[in-house]
């Protein structure tokens, strides 16, 4: 373990003090370092511990998932109380969404932090939220749930859980745009098609039918980005209706 330790930390101090970057994130001093190296060590590290076990963040992300989902239900629980299950459950999902989770490590800048053989440019958005999550699960092992509890409430909950806001927030627009159908009883496709172009990157178009008329096109790198793309189009070109249901 003393190797691994030595290797980690060999690594992390290539990118400056990390105690001290570290400290300006959590806002208050970490106790054990060798959580919150692993939280930014990327899996292209190959680092393992003495029993073969991988060192890097994809454990302490499935760790910091649960615990930021527990956190924001016992908030929501509390804050609404008039609140069933299902209606705690979509508050809950839109505070948690990828693209939020993505949005809170690129605001902290965690990327900077990560310890990895692949260039930083190359990854997609989802390494900002899973870094997030792995962080919060290394505050969880490094100082229990309090502390983990309170760094949840100044960097998620209070700037950024309105529940008035939230209610009207759409997490996927396709998910929205189907509900809508299904309801009005309309039928809707995506027709989807791979769209060589003259891009280096692969690219998939998709045309968005409802009731046999075309209403959005869209074009993305995958296709479900595409689906989604053309499903926020369709919203708005009927959101008098759709808002309805929100």
């Amino acid at each position: 373990m003393k190797y691994i330790r030595n290797i980690l930390n060999s690594r992390f101090k290539r990118n400056g003090n990390f105690f001290m970057v570290l400290t300006k994130v959590l806002r208050f001093k970490p106790k054990h370092l060798k959580f919150y190296q692993t939280a930014f060590t990327h899996r292209s590290m190959n680092i393992k511990d003495k029993h073969g076990n991988a060192i890097n963040y994809e454990r302490l992300e499935f760790l910091g998932d649960a615990m930021l989902g527990a956190v924001i239900a016992s908030h929501l629980y509390l804050e609404v109380p008039g609140g069933d299950e299902g209606y705690l459950t979509k508050m809950r999902s839109k505070v948690v969404s990828r693209e939020h989770l993505n949005e809170l490590g690129k605001e902290l800048n965690l990327i900077d932090l990560v310890q990895s053989r692949i260039p930083s440019g190359q990854f997609g958005d989802n390494i900002h939220g899973n870094l997030f999550e792995a962080l919060i699960g290394a505050i969880f092992l490094d100082r229990g749930y309090k502390y983990c509890e309170k760094f949840i409430y100044n960097r998620v909950i209070i700037p950024y859980v309105d529940i008035e806001k939230l209610e009207g927030k759409v997490i996927s627009y396709k998910s929205l745009l189907i509900e809508w159908c299904q309801k009005e009883k309309k039928t809707f496709s995506y027709n989807v098609y791979e769209d060589t172009g003259n891009d280096d990157v692969r690219h998939f178009s998709v045309k968005l039918s409802i009731d046999n008329k075309v209403i959005a096109k869209a074009r993305a790198t995958s296709k479900k980005k595409a689906e989604e793309k053309a499903s926020k189009r369709a919203f708005f070109a009927f959101q008098k209706k759709i808002s309805k249901m929100l």
